[in-house]
């Protein structure tokens, strides 16, 4: 099915909305980095009353300084955040945030010894694939940077995904890394995962009243269950290697796309 722009997602259905999940590289951030619009963006859903959860692929660790803030600037304005492809988040508690994880760590010591050789075979094997800059802080999940200091070919790409499958792995790509796992993790899964944690409630049963925003591979498991789901404009580069495409698209990219979300889900609610 083709992408409708935004201008076509009904008011009524923005309208009842009661969160908001988000990925965060180029769907948040532009060049690495998030902006005002984006923030501000953010904490207009928030103080509307809407829950906000950013559902990324990075690594939980690369997370928690966005959640705390620095001397010169708050932390985002989130409610929780949902890291490693959906395994692993960070959730209020305490006087801050606390990590939750879905596998226990018996299982992630086990796992990490695993994933660490059937990284260095693949990296043997595939020339110049190197592991992302942010794998200091990774539970779960390995990953390797083909868009975001290291620029690899699609061949590259599918050639690694193929060997960490017969790794025995779960594999997503997003729009900077390619991620592979021991456990049937994506982002869908894990979104159910902390519905139930923090509220109590089925996202399943209660998917009409939420509404993803995207951009890339790892973004298709959102993209297929969520009634209401929203690509960037930057997802018109890649929707042709996709197998599940969001039923909606802004005519912004990145940030400036997200911020039309924002708007538009705003704007129902003072109709």
């Amino acid at each position: 099915m083709a992408m409708q722009p935004l201008s076509d997602w009904p008011l009524e259905a923005r309208r009842g909305l009661v969160g908001v999940f988000t990925d965060i590289d180029d769907t948040l951030t532009t060049h690495g980095s998030i902006t005002p619009d984006a923030l501000q963006a953010l904490a207009d859903l928030r103080d509307c009353g809407l829950q906000v959860i950013p559902v990324t692929g990075r690594h939980v660790g690369w997370c928690l300084p966005f959640l705390q803030g620095n001397g010169t600037q708050a932390g985002w304005p989130v409610h929780a955040m949902v890291a490693e492809n959906g395994a692993v988040a960070w959730v209020p508690g305490g006087a801050g945030f606390v990590k939750r994880h879905q596998q226990d760590a018996a299982t992630r010591q086990a796992n990490l010894l695993r994933m660490e050789a059937a990284s260095q075979a693949v990296m043997a094997a595939v020339p110049g694939l190197q592991r992302s800059a942010d794998t200091g802080g990774r539970d779960t999940d390995i990953s390797f940077d083909y868009n975001e200091f290291v620029h690899l070919p699609p061949e590259s790409v599918a050639q690694t995904v193929d060997l960490l499958r017969q790794a025995g792995m779960h594999t997503s790509v997003s729009s900077i890394h390619i991620h592979g796992c021991f456990g049937d993790f994506n982002k869908w899964q894990g979104a159910c995962w902390i519905v139930q944690e923090l509220l109590g409630r089925s996202l399943a049963a209660e998917s009409e009243r939420w509404v993803f925003v995207g951009d890339s591979g790892n973004d298709q498991a959102m993209f297929a269950q969520m009634p209401h789901s929203v690509g960037v404009a930057n997802i018109r580069k890649v929707a042709d290697t996709l197998t599940h495409l969001p039923r909606y698209v802004t005519q912004g990219e990145r940030d400036a796309g997200f911020a039309e979300v924002a708007a538009a889900i705003l704007a129902a609610r003072l109709a």
